[in-house]
């Protein structure tokens, strides 16, 4: 079984705006996880989400986790992002997408960033 991890963000015209997300894909791969690692963008970057997730089932993955690479959970990741996802899944009814919540949810990362700001 593959499986695959989209790192879903908003993208920018900044080239070194998305260094950090393709860092955290680098870092996935070097961790040895059997799971293929794409980056995705809602704007102004490529590949769009819909890209990404076709090309990755045109691979053969057996399920995908799109991860929200936002902090704050504003319009995009609570309205836009899931209608993408829900035509994805339209798209391609074989496969499991499963939209995990944004990296600002989980209090692990609160917690990282609270003792980052404390140093």
């Amino acid at each position: 079984m593959t499986r695959a991890i989209v790192l879903f963000g908003h993208g920018s015209r900044d080239p070194h705006w998305r260094e950090p997300m393709d860092d955290v894909a680098r870092r996935i791969r070097a961790g040895g996880a059997q799971v293929e690692v794409r980056c995705a963008f809602l704007d102004l970057e490529q590949p769009d989400l819909a890209t990404a997730i076709t090309e990755l089932v045109e691979a053969g993955v057996d399920s995908i986790r799109v991860v929200p690479m936002f902090l704050g959970v504003g319009k995009h990741a609570r309205e836009d992002l899931p209608r993408v996802v829900e035509r994805c899944r339209k798209a391609h009814p074989t496969t499991p997408i499963e939209l995990q919540p944004s990296v600002g949810e989980n209090p692990r990362l609160l917690d990282l960033l609270a003792g980052i700001a404390i140093e």
